[in-house]
């Protein structure tokens, strides 16, 4: 089948969110046909170019949702008659309206259920990360799923789909000042949130510029016949400005959507304004709800990557018959090869100790007297009470017992000393001792701090334990904050500064830079650990503990995001922001190296099981299949005089390939939206990024 697959700041770009997993996606359906239809977010990231395409990505278009081109008119005189402007006032208006009346009727939903214990109303707000009782939706349908106002906010939507459609665009319209008219009026109306009321007019230019951004893809040219109109299946890897596209070709030609999801937009939103004005926070968080919610609402089917991101959808009205879960893909074959080196060492160290003491050991001498003993008294009080026969007949049993005693006893002492040499030659094989390794990106999301006071516990209780943090950091700000980790690390630990010149793995905190040229191989840093630590407040799908599940390691993590879901029972949880209680969880299996492994073990056959690329693609493959036999593409085929051509589907037209070519003429498309299978020069060759391309 033919599948339209739509990215926003990813796939096929070299860098970007979720780049990796749609990539395999690709290259696993070789059956089908892909067209790929990209919104960029950066000029660097276009100018990095592209991923290698396998053959079957037969098509690719681009459009950047980081610039607007002016149209050379300032004031919406691209929309072509007084009847073109009315209507889009119309049709914004509507739009602007069903936004602020629902942002009432989310505050309202926040204050009833109440303040978290940041004292916040809705996440976001007073430092409130998103992982609050109060921002954690209960799993009912939400407010933003209300009938009245989503049927409001669609057909606003639409109507400004269709106008774009004829004009050819609608980006100065979006971006005039009768725009922002329409959202000071928006705001005066009875029933909108009380925080939009008092708006002023630079907060308002904010959010205008915001919904002009998210909405740019209205003025594309891409639900044509020849383009999504022509596939079978529309596949948008997020919600948002990516999914919009799809929910177009929806409306225009009637393609079934798909969508899949490994973060939440809406919970995105919530964080990245807290610093933002009340009343800006209030318009575009219902904004991006009523959005979310028309999405899913249009959606044949609905693919959280996890428990935690199907709550918030379910928050924003998604139907839970349409929810599928569907965990990422990811590459074990990376790991498999340390995971079978340290087994081989540790089989040989272990049949090296074995064939040293291929005996079981002797009987200590105090439990040889005590089971001796045992007899001799049994024997004495048969020689009491009967005669020569009778005391010989319990001398036989007494010693018959002795002998059951003594190899029940030397068996379980064998046994015991066997799994502690097996798990010792498992530790000295890795290398891991009593090392924590912690890997990925690097910012105050993460809680380093908090790792860094609870190591300074571990120390306390193991003097030999070390810890490795491996990672990259994130912009400017990831930067600043691994200073402050370094001079935290030299202030807690006085004989490790940060310009020690000893060795790294002599130091009892080392800070090591995830794909520089002397790093190792993340297999390598996991393999040589006794124990993964996680330490983050925010967390969407935690990529690192996944990877660490993959080479067997044990992990200690905190409860946040997915991560109780992702590691079931094959590893440590204790509450974030509670270094106490992540110390203690880490000393308890630095001491008990038997407990690491069986954990470590079952982490790895976990993994093996949900976490694959296999898994992944084949529950892909068999929602595709689903979606098309619910929902068929039934194509009226042309001629040149706009007459149906009979028989112009040939039975062959469900086969990969273009067997039935357009017959209606392409109209212009705009001037930033490019139009092209080539892909752009490769660049030069950069260090592999850490992890998976999803936030760690």
């Amino acid at each position: 089948m033919r599948i339209g697959l739509l990215t926003e700041g990813g796939y096929p770009y070299v860098s970007g969110d979720a780049r990796l997993w749609c990539d395999r996606l690709v290259r696993g359906l070789a059956r089908h046909e892909f067209r790929v239809y990209a919104l960029s977010r950066s000029l660097r990231q276009e100018d990095e170019g592209w991923m290698p395409l396998p053959p079957q990505v037969t098509r690719v278009r681009t459009a950047p949702l980081w610039t607007a081109v002016d149209d050379g008119a300032a004031h919406g005189r691209d929309l072509h008659g007084r009847r073109a402007r009315r209507r889009f006032t119309e049709a914004y208006a509507d739009l602007a309206r069903a936004v602020c009346e629902g942002g009432a009727a989310e505050g309202r939903a926040s204050r009833s259920r109440g303040a978290c214990a940041n004292g916040c109303a809705e996440a976001g707000v007073n430092g409130c990360t998103g992982d609050c009782a109060s921002a954690r939706p209960s799993g009912r349908t939400g407010d933003y799923g209300d009938d009245r106002q989503a049927d409001r906010f669609g057909n606003a939507l639409y109507a400004l789909a269709d106008l774009a459609r004829e004009e050819g665009g609608l980006g100065s319209a979006l971006r005039s000042e009768g725009a922002l008219r329409v959202w000071e009026r928006a705001c005066r109306t009875p029933g909108t949130v009380r925080t939009a009321h008092g708006a002023r007019v630079g907060e308002l230019l904010a959010v205008a510029r915001h919904v002009e951004r998210a909405l740019r893809p209205l003025s594309l040219d891409w639900y044509e016949d020849a383009e999504l109109g022509a596939v079978d299946l529309c596949h948008a890897t997020a919600g948002g400005s990516a999914a919009l596209p799809a929910l177009l070709a929806r409306h225009f030609s009637g393609v079934p959507l798909l969508v899949t999801e490994y973060g939440v937009p809406l919970r995105t939103h919530y964080l990245a304004t807290a610093d933002a004005p009340p009343a800006v926070r209030a318009l575009l968080a219902s904004f991006h709800g009523r959005l979310a919610a028309e999405v899913y609402r249009r959606a044949a089917r609905i693919t959280p990557g996890n428990a935690h991101v199907r709550r918030w959808q379910e928050h924003c009205g998604a139907d839970r018959a349409k929810l599928r879960t569907v965990y990422p893909g990811m590459e074990a074959s990376r790991f498999a090869e340390v995971v079978a080196d340290v087994a081989d060492a540790a089989e040989g160290a272990g049949s090296a100790e074995r064939a040293e003491r291929a005996e079981p050991a002797e009987t200590s001498a105090p439990r040889r007297s005590e089971l001796g003993g045992a007899a001799r008294r049994a024997a004495g009080a048969a020689a009491t009470t009967g005669g020569t026969a009778e005391r010989e007949a319990f001398e036989r049993e007494a010693f018959k017992r002795e002998t059951v005693e003594r190899e029940a006893f030397e068996r379980e002492a064998f046994e015991r000393e066997a799994a502690e040499r097996e798990s010792a030659a498992h530790e000295s094989a890795s290398g891991a001792g009593d090392t924590l390794v912690w890997v990925g990106r690097v910012e105050p999301a993460k809680d380093l701090v908090s790792l860094l006071h609870a190591f300074a516990e571990v120390r306390a209780h193991v003097p030999t334990a070390r810890l490795r943090i491996v990672g990259t950091a994130a912009g400017a700000e990831g930067r600043a904050y691994l200073e402050h980790c370094e001079h935290l690390a030299a202030r807690l630990f006085p004989d490790d500064g940060h310009e020690d010149t000893r060795p790294c793995g002599d130091r009892p905190v080392s800070f090591e830079e995830a794909g520089a040229p002397d790093a190792p191989d993340l297999a390598a840093v996991y393999a040589a650990g006794a124990v993964v630590v996680l330490s983050s407040v925010v967390e969407g799908f935690p990529v690192s503990l996944v990877e660490a599940m993959f080479c067997g390691r044990a992990t200690v993590s905190t409860d946040v995001g997915a991560v109780v879901e992702v590691i079931g029972g094959t590893g440590l949880v204790v509450p974030p922001r509670e270094p106490a209680a992540l110390a203690r969880a880490c000393v308890a299996l630095l001491r008990d190296p038997a407990r690491r492994r069986r954990l470590g073990e079952a982490a790895r056959a976990r993994a093996l099981e949900l976490f694959t690329v296999e898994q992944n693609v084949m529950a892909f493959d068999g929602l595709y299949l689903d979606v098309v036999s619910h929902s068929p593409r039934r194509r009226v085929l042309v001629d040149d005089r706009g007459a149906p051509l009979p028989f112009g589907t040939p039975a062959e037209a469900r086969l990969p390939g273009n067997w039935t070519g357009p017959r209606r003429p392409l109209r212009r498309a705009p001037l930033w939206a490019s139009d092209t299978t080539t892909p752009p020069a490769a660049p030069a060759q950069r260090p592999e990024p850490v992890g998976e391309g999803a936030a760690r």
